[in-house]
């Protein structure tokens, strides 16, 4: 039995009804607003999303993992909250659960007093999006239909390759979204451009952060040690191996002035869910935080000298954008990393972050050699770069381009940072003036 709680700055139905006010529709089935990365990219979009005047109105399906939502939730006022519950035992249940999900979306919305021309458009998040739901949305609320699109998939992620079911899904979505969708926001300039050349009207958005949200940052001094953060869950995406065997590459004296924090996986899990060889935890240079709230992660990226990110020269990778990036950045800790996806365009060498060669252990190697060669005062420079960076990705850069993008007009003349639009156009790569 569905079960629908409408949450909000003030939580009550009535007070999500507030009527004749344009509202943006947003389809959520995560642990929303602050439970995993995919919510923290709803949240800030919906906030430089939401139209002027009106509101971004998410309507979250939570997910059936054995977790329960937070009954009060925080949110900006900008944005508002309908949360649907539910109990589906059972792997068809929950099938029918997802199969049903416009359904149960359009009857929380009329329950909660909000009628078909109160909404503008319907954004849905990539791996929400399929033909039953687009049909529904559409012919019920005669609105364009905004597809987000995180990431393209590369078979050699998954052990049956071409016949997982989820890699099926997958690009089946994707293929959907080039042909359906009213538009699409894009997270790389990669996806931009496949989607552009299937003639969809595209705004590339890489992740958004509210710099606002992050306190200053506050390593030990160097002389101390090196401090470097992992935050995530490695799984086939992040060569996490490959960092630890580059700091097995170090000569003693230096290995023993580093500290590697991994937040997101413990000792016993990690050989179980990433590349890593368990030969490699024997160590005392490195410590395995488990899963650990969002609010332990941004106190981690304040305690620590730089975060660590290396991914392979893969199809998956350039198309996709490490949300763990500008995080770093906004907290002011900067990252070594090698170049992938969109990245060169925002972290230099010996700027914001340390950039290896490769995505080698030997590359690591070396990268780890040179931060240890940094003073304090050499690295507070690289984290006042890493801050400056960060507000080319802040929610409040974007929302007057991405308010624009999702009213139908064609501008992204004030897009910071670096940004791809297109309108049926094979080559919607631009570099914005900002």
């Amino acid at each position: 039995m569905d079960q629908t709680a409408a949450t909000s700055t003030a939580p009550s139905p009535r007070a999500v009804a507030t009527p004749a006010s344009p509202r943006l529709l947003v389809l959520s089935a995560f642990r929303f607003p602050h439970g995993d990365a995919m919510s923290n990219r709803l949240l800030q979009l919906a906030r430089s999303a939401a139209p002027a005047g009106g509101t971004a109105l998410v309507v979250n399906d939570w997910p059936d993992d054995g977790s329960r939502p937070d009954p009060a939730p925080v949110l900006p006022p900008e944005v508002q909250l309908l949360t649907l519950t539910s109990r589906a035992h059972g792997r068809l249940l929950r099938w029918l659960r997802r199969q049903t999900r416009p359904v149960r979306v359009l009857r929380a919305l009329r329950r909660a007093g909000v009628r078909r021309g109160e909404v503008s458009c319907v954004y849905i998040p990539l791996n929400l999006f399929n033909l039953a739901t687009w049909a529904t949305l559409r012919a019920v609320l005669r609105v364009p239909v905004l597809v987000d699109v995180l990431e393209r998939h590369d078979p050699g992620q998954f052990p049956r390759g071409r016949l997982t079911p989820y890699f099926l899904r997958h690009r089946w979505s994707s293929l959907l979204a080039g042909r359906l969708a009213s538009r699409v926001v894009a997270v790389s300039e990669t996806l931009g451009a496949h989607y552009a050349r299937r003639g969809r009207p595209v705004l590339v958005v890489p992740p958004q952060v509210d710099c606002a949200q992050f306190t200053s940052p506050a390593p030990p001094p160097l002389a101390s040690g090196l401090r470097i953060l992992y935050a995530g869950s490695p799984g086939l995406k992040d060569l996490l191996a490959v960092v630890l065997q580059g700091l097995a590459r170090l000569p003693a004296p230096e290995r023993q002035r580093v500290q590697l924090v991994v937040a997101g996986v413990s000792r016993v899990d990690a050989p179980r869910s990433s590349d890593l060889d368990a030969g490699l935890l024997d160590t005392d240079s490195v410590a395995f935080l488990g899963r650990v709230p969002r609010e332990r992660v941004l106190a981690e990226l304040r305690r620590s000298h730089f975060s660590v990110l290396v991914r392979p020269d893969a199809g998956y990778a350039h198309a996709g954008f490490p949300s763990k990036v500008p995080e770093s950045l906004a907290a002011g800790c900067p990252v070594l990393l090698n170049h992938t996806s969109d990245l060169a365009g925002y972290v230099s060498d010996g700027r914001e972050g340390i950039v290896l060669d490769g995505p080698t252990a030997e590359d690591v190697r070396r990268g780890l050699h040179r931060a240890l060669q940094l003073d304090d005062s050499q690295w507070r420079r690289m984290s006042q770069a890493a801050l400056a960076r960060a507000r080319d990705f802040d929610y409040r850069a974007w929302t007057p381009i991405v308010r624009t993008f999702i009213s139908g007009v064609v501008d992204a003349s004030n897009a910071p940072g670096r940004s791809a639009f297109a309108s049926g156009s094979s080559s919607p790569n631009r570099r914005s003036a900002g």
